[in-house]
């Protein structure tokens, strides 16, 4: 059985929480580079990670408060999906991502660090993007600053 060793999100795990919900919270601000904002839809939005698991680590999230699938609306369901679509080219033309991990994990049980407030994870990835340094260096190399990625994706999304 192989394993997937991540023991820099212990940081994140062990953090005192915020109050409130960052994905209701964020986007009330205006502050979009500051938030990690990269585009603002009518029922959904695109936000960096930032507690990334790669470089480009983008999320897809409702503006509505909702902790399950089944309270989405169509009209969310499918400005979601368009916004997963558009974020998976961005990131394979601007970043060159080579592949995609998408997905999302509902309930705390699943590994949701937010679990009250659906969202997708999109995770970029590149032929040997994982090696040793989480695992003997506790070191997660994460090849660029989320400003200059933010710098970098913003365009494409606000064209």
């Amino acid at each position: 059985m192989k394993k997937l060793w991540a023991p820099w999100r212990i940081e994140y795990i062990l953090q005192p929480k915020p109050e409130g919900c960052i994905f209701c919270d964020k986007p009330k601000e205006k502050n979009d580079r500051d938030n990690l904002i990269l585009y603002r839809g009518k029922t959904s939005f695109v936000i960096m990670n930032f507690y990334p698991y790669n470089n480009g680590h983008l999320m897809v999230v409702p503006y509505r408060h909702i902790p399950e699938l089944a309270s989405l609306t169509e009209e969310e369901q499918a400005e979601m999906m368009k916004l997963l679509t558009v974020s998976s080219e961005i990131l394979k033309d601007v970043l060159n991502a080579e592949g995609l991990n998408i997905g999302m994990n509902l309930g705390r049980i699943a590994g949701a660090g937010i679990d009250d407030h659906i969202h997708f994870h999109i995770v970029p990835r590149w032929n040997g993007d994982t090696n040793f340094m989480p695992v003997t260096g506790n070191t997660r190399v994460i090849s660029q600053g989320l400003y200059e990625s933010w710098d970098l994706l913003y365009p494409m999304f606000n064209k």
